[in-house]
């Protein structure tokens, strides 16, 4: 049944001091529109407090209720009519606090009237906080204030009990019984066994997926080897044939005519990509002092991890036996074969990398010649322009600051102030026709203007005419010649004539201090470091560095040098022919390890690892000693932003040489470089991966592989069977929980039916094929058009308010349903509707009116004037 507001009188509440009084409300839709400003919030307000507020409450909201500045008692009385009886409530807050309630049954006052209060409208006891909604009930919900409903809020526990009646009615038994509550604790035990609480394989799980992995890796080990064997026939026939690539691809000479160029064009743009390289260097040791802390923090990880390893290998070595002595006697001639051919490659290899090293310094030094022409070329440009340098430097010192210019520019204000009050407060006449007769001062007077700024004595025939100025006017005169005074000294202290002149000689010293900049840029382009002859930047260090070199001599370095590309063919023939002896003596001398470590006695192999687990203790306490290893992660830390900052100004310096082609011809240049040192390297690496399959081949035929590969195989598909059982069984019991989980979560779904069936209702219309969605909470989460989910929150600010609107109406229905006393007041409602949905939501609510009153605040005329009952505040009071 609605509950309907008659009559409200208001006396020294806020800003209705004066007696106000508001009546002649209807039972359906009534508007009240007026200006902001006028009290609508607070008349709101005021029915909150005498509804919910007790009337002996003396906090801040209480007190709020007063006059600002006053110290009177706010007094409320409000007539309505609920469950078809007419009511009057009365209350009055901080001096003399009362409250009295009529109804049909006669008056209470006090305590009695506060709970017949509550009772009437299903209510509970107020807490007195502003915002706590909940405990008005389902006039909590319903009377909603500016800005409340752009919320789309849950409704409180009254409301929710209220409904809840007619909910069940509809849903029937709810799931949890005493057979759900044995079955779910056993079930979740067992889950136990296998999942973690956050659904992970754990238990059992875990312990057969460990033997399976177990057991798959000892035959995937044993595979690998039986299968690496085999495939090193295959690999041995690609690696011969792409040495013959390698070989017919060194011997083409295209590429080292090219580099020949390149290097010839790559002086011209070297000065353009000198400070580039400067920057290069500073971010590259910052870098390798990074890579060194982090390179110590590596070596600290392997030492530790060194320690636990060669303790495992002690237990291990004292369990192994062996008895291919015979294998072993022919494994170290063969290996001892091998270090011999070894000796004389290593020989010759020093010998070839010797010539290849004097070739190399030979040609440095005609290097090094040439970089000294270029910087006395440099240092023959460096006078003139630091000469002219100094000069654009003296000029720029002759700049008047700012704050005198800007003092100087007020003096002359003053001055030109002074002139204007001067010629204001003079006399000015006009001379026109004959003036032969006329004489000012005793002298002839002229025709024409002329400006009198004393006593000025005119005669014109027999009379004479006497003029005086106002009195002011001498010292408006005596102002300017002050004025002009200051300024003139002002001028004089810094050698200018005029304000005109200071700005002139400002703009000439500006232009000197940008052409000292340019000079400066210019000495410092030509002033670059030079690495190779260990030169600064800097034009001071190119002079000492030339003050430092003896006088030249013609022709000095420009001998040539040793043909070094032939020089680098023997040197990379030596190191072809070493790989191959290291190939064959690196798998000899691993066949040697491995028989040895098979077939030494026991003591000599615990010997081994107890020395090896001595070094790694060692070498663990050596670094751990190292003073830096305290502070290391401190220190790795800062090192890396030292280096990200060396970075940046590197990256600068990259982008200001974009205008030079230094960076295309070096990245030619490296290319080339990177081409035949990659097939160098290549062939290196191929000889000896072909020495290495022929060794191992060798060393590997014939010792049951295949054998040791069968029976692991059969090892691990037996701890497969046994992982897909155990994962079988986890995941049954798992589904079993997710169906029990899910079937009362469709249940508790089934619940908020009827709720969301009603709001339906009235959502539809403004939202077509739109299906809401409530939480556990009766409170909307979100909504679905077009099979597509949006939560409210996501929603523009109109959608939210109008669906704030519309599920409240939703609970009103309900509320109704039960007999409860409910009405709907909206202060400032609907102010992010556009017209269309707007018109709608007035039909929604106008229709809503016919089931209950609907109190609208508003200050939009244009938008609801046409609506329901309009009153006006303004003629009320």
């Amino acid at each position: 049944m609605s509950l309907k507001i008659r009559r409200i009188v208001l006396s020294n509440f806020r800003k209705f001091r004066d007696p106000f009084v508001l009546d002649g409300l209807t039972d359906g839709l009534n508007v009240i529109i007026e200006p902001n400003e006028t009290g609508k919030s607070t008349l709101l307000e005021a029915m909150r407090a005498a509804f919910f507020i007790r009337h002996n409450t003396a906090n801040r909201l209480a007190r709020s209720y007063a006059p600002h500045g006053e110290a009177v008692a706010p007094q409320i009385e409000i007539g309505f009519e609920a469950r078809g009886e007419d009511w009057q409530v009365s209350k009055r807050f901080l001096k003399g606090a009362s409250v009295e309630v009529r109804g049909p049954n006669g008056r209470a006052q006090g305590e009695d009237a506060e709970a017949q209060l509550q009772a009437l409208l299903g209510a509970r006891r107020d807490t007195s906080q502003a915002g706590d909604a909940a405990a008005h009930g389902a006039l909590g919900l319903l009377w909603v204030g500016q800005a409340q409903a752009l919320e789309v809020t849950a409704p409180g526990d009254i409301v929710r009990d209220s409904v809840r009646a007619t909910l069940e009615a509809e849903v029937g038994t709810i799931m949890g019984g005493a057979a759900y509550q044995r079955v779910r604790p056993r079930i979740d035990s067992q889950f136990g066994d296998y999942w973690t609480t956050t659904g992970r394989p754990s238990g059992r799980q875990t312990i057969a997926r460990t033997e399976h992995d177990a057991a798959e890796s000892a035959a995937t080990e044993a595979s690998t080897r039986l299968a690496a064997l085999e495939q090193g026939f295959s690999d041995l026939e690609a690696a011969r044939a792409r040495l013959k690539v390698l070989d017919r691809d060194l011997a083409d000479t295209t590429d080292t005519e090219r580099r020949k160029v390149l290097v010839g064009q790559i002086d011209v743009a070297r000065s353009a990509a000198q400070l580039r390289d400067t920057r290069r260097a500073e971010q590259g040791r910052l870098g390798d002092q990074v890579k060194a802390l982090e390179d110590l923090t590596a070596r600290l990880a392997d030492a530790r991890k060194a320690v636990s390893d060669t303790a495992t290998a002690l237990i291990n070595a004292r369990e192994k036996r062996s008895g291919l002595e015979k294998e072993l006697a022919s494994t170290r001639e063969r290996a001892s074969t091998a270090r011999d051919r070894l000796a004389k490659a290593r020989d010759g290899r020093r010998k070839a990398h010797a010539a290849l090293d004097a070739g190399t310094k030979l040609v440095a030094a005609r290097a090094r010649h040439i970089e000294i022409a270029l910087v006395r070329q440099r240092h023959a440009e460096l006078l003139p322009l630091e000469a002219e340098l100094e000069a654009e430097r003296e000029l720029g010192t002759t700049i008047i600051p700012a704050s005198v210019i800007k003092a100087l520019e007020e003096r002359e204000r003053v001055v030109d102030k002074a002139r204007a009050a001067v010629e204001a407060g003079a006399t000015r006449v006009e001379f026109t026709g004959d003036v032969s007769g006329v004489r000012i001062d005793g002298m002839p007077a002229e025709t024409g203007d002329r400006t009198l700024s004393r006593e000025t004595r005119i005669q014109l025939g027999d009379a004479e005419l006497v003029i005086r100025p106002p009195a002011g006017l001498q010292s408006a005169e005596t102002a300017l010649a002050n004025a002009r005074d200051d300024l003139g000294a002002a001028l004089a202290d810094h050698g200018v004539t005029s304000v005109t002149d200071a700005r002139s000689r400002n703009e000439v010293a500006r232009d000197a201090v940008a052409n000292g900049r340019t000079l400066e840029a210019r000495i410092s382009g030509i002033t670059p470091a030079v690495a190779l002859l260990g030169l600064d930047a800097g034009a001071s260090a190119l002079k000492t560095f030339i003050a430092g070199l003896p006088e030249s001599t013609e022709g000095e370095g420009s001998e040539e040098g040793p043909d070094v590309d032939a020089l680098s063919v023997i040197a990379a023939e030596a190191d072809s022919a070493l790989a191959k002896a290291e190939g064959v003596d690196e798998a000899a001398s691993a066949q040697l390890r491995e028989l040895e470590a098979r077939n030494a006695p026991l003591m000599v192999q615990a010997a081994s690892a107890e020395r090896d687990a001595a070094n790694a203790v060692a070498q663990l306490a050596a670094l751990e000693g190292k003073p830096e290893v305290d502070r290391l992660d401190k220190a790795l830390l800062d090192a890396r932003q030292r280096e990200a900052a060396a970075l940046v100004s590197l990256q600068d310096a990259e982008r200001a040489a974009t205008a030079h082609d230094v960076a295309a011809i070096e990245r030619q240049i490296g290319v080339l470089d990177k081409r035949v040192e990659v097939a160098r390297t290549q062939r290196v690496d191929l000889e000896k991966v072909v020495a290495g399959l022929e060794a191992r081949i060798e060393a590997e035929g014939g010792k049951g592989l295949a054998d040791r590969a069968a029976a692991a195989r059969e090892e691990a598909d037996a701890a497969a069977a046994n992982l897909a059982r155990v994962t079988q069984e986890a995941e049954t019991l798992k589904l079993l929980r997710d169906t029990l989980e899910g079937a009362r979560a469709e249940t508790s779904r089934t619940f908020v039916g009827p709720v969301a069936r009603r709001a339906r209702r009235h959502i539809e219309r403004l939202l077509p094929g739109c299906d809401p969605s409530f939480g556990d909470d009766l409170g909307l989460t979100s909504i679905t058009r077009g099979g597509l989910g949006e939560i409210c929150g996501d929603l523009s600010r109109g959608t939210q308010e109008q669906l704030a609107v519309l599920t409240r109406l939703a609970f009103a229905d309900m509320l109704l349903e039960q007999g409860v006393p409910v009405s709907l007041i909206l202060d400032d409602p609907l102010v992010y509707s556009d017209d269309a949905r707007l018109d709608l939501m007035t039909e929604i609510l106008t229709d809503a009116a016919s089931r209950m009153q609907v109190i609208l605040l508003t200050c939009r005329d244009r938008a609801f004037r046409h609506l329901g009952n309009r009153i006006n505040l303004i003629g009320a009071q």
